[in-house]
């Protein structure tokens, strides 16, 4: 969904081009959980390129009427969804859509979805698929609340009591996707094995079960971030491969067209919210 660059402190209800956009003023409960509410308000549709990301998003849709996701399995109307850390190509179409965004970490994601990230395979999922009759309890209780923080405080403290007693994950695990965090992808996976003591099959098998990606994947992805970024901001694509360490710019090309699906020119061409 679109962003807004108003920051923490702004009234309940920010407006960034035509979206209305709210955030919780106390900020989220738990860790690694960022969330928002967004409203379409000029009616105009949406219409956004799924781009990967070192989260996974859920979406509860709250408009009248369903979002369609289209990906290589074809067109899929949903209430509600959850994106994968790297969903495939995919974009996002509707009409009135007003909805609550939340991004989770794959730290929060282990503890919150309910099932193990690996499951996801890369994709994009309905919400009740996964959390069944307790994502439609919800889905009503934000529909027939009017206030903005009122359900950002719903949808909080119903993320807090699912966390409630939830299986942590691995330390070893979360600290090499720390690693992988801080250097921005530019890490070797021997060195995450070593680092917390596994072999190079432990630490393969355990992060991918408890993270849904291979760690080799996960740099790559969080390399991808910071160059989306970068691309999004108006920088060159020569530019963006030094910087964010790919070995020349067509291994950034290829990167790009695995992740997104698009070449760099392309989604440099990109805005926050719809691409024409």
């Amino acid at each position: 969904m679109p962003t807004d660059d108003a920051g923490d402190t702004p009234p309940e209800r920010t407006a960034y081009d035509r979206w209305e956009v709210a955030r919780p003023l106390g900020g989220t409960s738990l860790d690694g959980v960022r969330m928002a509410g967004f409203r379409d308000r000029m009616g105009s549709g949406l219409d956004m390129r799924v781009l990967p990301q070192p989260a996974v998003i859920v979406v509860i849709g709250l408009g009248t009427g369903p979002l369609t996701v289209e990906s290589a399995s074809g067109p899929r109307p949903l209430r509600s969804l959850v994106a994968s850390l790297s969903p495939g190509p995919a974009r996002i179409r509707g009409e009135g859509v007003e909805c609550i965004e939340v991004a989770l970490s794959p730290r929060a994601a282990y503890a919150l979805l309910g099932v193990p990230p690996l499951e996801l395979d890369g994709s994009i999922t309905g919400l009740e698929d996964l959390w069944g009759r307790h994502a439609q309890l919800l889905r009503e209780q934000l529909t027939d609340t009017a206030s903005w923080q009122e359900r950002l405080a719903l949808t909080d403290g119903f993320l807090r009591r699912r966390a409630a007693g939830a299986p942590p994950m691995a330390a070893e695990v979360a600290a090499a996707w720390d690693t992988i965090v801080a250097g921005r992808g530019r890490v070797r996976v021997g060195d995450l094995a070593a680092s917390c003591g596994w072999s190079h099959k432990r630490l393969w098998a355990r992060f991918s079960s408890q993270v849904g990606l291979t760690p080799k994947r996960a740099a790559m992805l969080v390399r991808f971030d910071h160059a989306a970024r970068a691309l999004l901001a108006g920088e060159r694509a020569g530019d963006v491969a030094v910087a964010c360490g790919y070995a020349d710019q067509p291994h950034l090309h290829r990167d790009v067209q695995a992740l997104a699906g698009c070449t760099p020119g392309a989604l440099a061409g990109l805005t926050t919210s719809t691409e024409p």
